[in-house]
């Protein structure tokens, strides 16, 4: 039997593929007219080992992908017109946009035949997208980077927590200081001005989970891992403040954080600050993980939250238990008191808050807020008939007291909300997110700022919490996170509603 020559056997290949290719662009070249249906008979001629009902499937589908890529062909073409339109109206008034040359080079090329057109649509959407970016990028990540710089500065980093940082709260009366509750069993108040740490409570056996302040007197209150709930007292004296460093040189929105940890060096200051180890008072009815505390109005009782689905109210003077506010069925997550009444929101697993009332001895009535659709993560006050509610169906919700049946505003976002906080004088709302990100909004919805976040500025790991202090006339705000540092920002408050 002959041997057939190398450049025989080329040639048929290459006839082979033209033939093969000629056959596929017969097959698509239907894409402007009405393909007459495939009926299952037609497949049983062929010769294939696979079974019947497989082949048909399979035909489905490959049907199913020719009509998805047609209608991206048909998008594209429509998308072609508006920008070639766009650029002919740009050009008649004179006018030139960076980017705006999107009608040329490639959306320009003939398409030679359908099956290159399905061929290229991928192809063809993402350059679409990325001349877009391109041409808008500038513009945006300047405008972003403006904004961050006017209206949200970084003024301190508060460093020295071997764990992350779950929750911080700012003292209500002088001397003004900053506490913070980590997973590494400590709880640490810091100088807001100098940074140094002042004080840190070593009396849990557990993650710290919440730190509120009494209102009026020197005491803190903190929830733990370990089934308790501590109050102890503390006594600080503020340094002397340090000339501000310049940390907020170059901003660069778009540069995200590597995951890996900070250095294991904290600063001298938490190694040299007093520690405190006894409690005053012990509050331990839970049998599961207290989660959150909180005072009420007037400080004379406490509120706590726990993992066995329960929120336990306190006498102080007295560390008993008053009463034991059960409904939930799931987890509880957080709880929050009224700043000027005798009421308490708790959150749960379960995608609900209730709210307490306790203004009437005799009467203890709860209303459940449903709403979420997956664990509200916290609920909280504001000054005046409103609660706001975060959640990880990446939603914020604002209520109205007076209207419980509807939220009166939803924020959607793009990540699960944590512990979020109102300030009291603007009632900005400040979201951290699992994202790494911390947005400000209005009672009405409306995005105002995000905080800047880039290799220099911001949190590496999710941020957990946030408080506000408006104290001094100055508007700052504190977040905290997994990566075991808490920041203070400075809102530029008349900034932050210009650009609103």
């Amino acid at each position: 039997m002959p041997v057939e020559s190398g450049n025989s056997a080329t040639a048929r290949q290459a006839k082979q593929k033209r033939k093969s290719h000629s056959l596929s662009i017969r097959r698509t070249n239907s894409t402007e007219q009405e393909r007459p249906p495939i009926h299952r008979d037609m497949l049983e001629g062929q010769d294939s080992k696979l079974p019947m009902a497989l082949r048909s499937n399979l035909l489905d589908l490959f049907g199913q992908i020719e009509r998805e890529f047609e209608n991206l062909y048909l998008e594209n073409l429509e998308l072609r017109r508006e920008i070639e339109s766009l650029n002919d109206r740009l050009a008649g008034e004179g006018q030139t946009v960076d980017g705006g040359d999107l009608s040329k080079g490639a959306l320009k090329t003939k398409v030679s035949s359908p099956f290159a057109a399905s061929h290229s649509t991928s192809q063809l959407s993402q350059k679409l997208k990325t001349t877009y970016k391109a041409s808008t990028s500038k513009i945006v990540s300047s405008f972003k980077a403006t904004t961050s710089r006017a209206v949200c500065q970084l003024v301190k980093e508060y460093v020295g927590h071997r764990d992350g940082i779950w929750d911080l709260s700012v003292t209500r009366t002088q001397p003004l200081v900053l506490g913070t509750a980590s997973a590494d069993h400590c709880a640490m108040l810091w100088s807001i001005e100098t940074g140094k740490c002042l004080l840190k409570y070593a009396g849990h056996a557990g993650s710290v989970n919440s730190i509120k302040f009494h209102p009026t007197e020197q005491m803190a209150l903190t929830a733990s891992g370990d089934q308790t709930a501590h109050i102890w007292r503390y006594m600080v004296q503020l340094p002397l403040p340090q000339p501000p460093a310049d940390i907020s040189a170059s901003l660069d929105d778009d540069v995200d954080f590597s995951d890996k940890d900070e250095a294991d060096g904290e600063a001298d200051g938490p190694n040299e600050c007093p520690t405190v180890r006894v409690a005053s008072t012990t509050l331990k009815s839970h049998q599961g993980v207290v989660i959150a505390a909180d005072w009420l109005v007037g400080g004379k009782q406490v509120v706590t939250a726990s993992w066995d689905r329960a929120a336990n109210l306190y006498d102080v003077e007295t560390s008993e238990l008053v009463h034991t506010l059960t409904g939930h069925d799931q987890e509880l997550t957080h709880c929050c008191t009224h700043p000027t009444q005798r009421l308490v929101v708790t959150s749960s697993r379960d995608t609900t808050f209730r709210l307490w009332d306790f203004r009437d001895p005799s009467i203890h009535s709860v209303n459940v807020f449903q709403g979420h659709t997956d664990t509200v993560t916290s609920a909280v006050f504001t000054v005046g008939d409103n609660v706001v509610s975060g959640s990880d169906d990446r939603t914020v919700k604002v209520w109205d007291l007076k209207n419980m049946r509807s939220p009166i505003a939803t924020i959607r976002t793009d990540s699960a909300v944590n512990r979020i906080s109102v300030s009291a004088n603007q009632r900005i709302i400040a979201l951290p997110h699992d994202n790494r990100q911390v947005r400000l909004f209005d009672m009405n919805g409306v995005r105002l700022a995000r905080l800047p976040r880039s290799n220099r500025q911001g949190h590496r790991r999710m941020v957990c919490c946030s408080a506000w202090n408006e104290e001094n006339q100055a508007c700052n705000l504190f977040t905290c996170g997994f990566d075991r540092q808490a920041i203070g920002w400075n809102i530029n408050i008349p900034a932050l509603l210009q650009e609103k």
